[in-house]
């Protein structure tokens, strides 16, 4: 079982906790770094919710 299989298992039931932690950890970072690194920060937020099966402001790509 891979590691990313372990968290979606851990965090089965509470995404929305989980969709709201990775936001904030991007705005930390996007706050500490001024703002300079923030498409990567939205891309790395947005590729972490599809992984975890979260990110449903994003639809599906077929």
């Amino acid at each position: 079982m891979s590691v990313m299989d372990k968290l979606k298992q851990m965090l089965k039931g509470h995404e929305d906790e989980a969709g709201k932690g990775i936001d904030r950890s991007g705005d930390f970072v996007d706050d500490r770094t001024q703002g300079k690194y923030s498409s990567q920060v939205d891309t790395a937020q947005e590729q972490l919710k599809r992984q975890l099966g979260e990110d449903r402001d994003t639809p599906p790509q077929s």
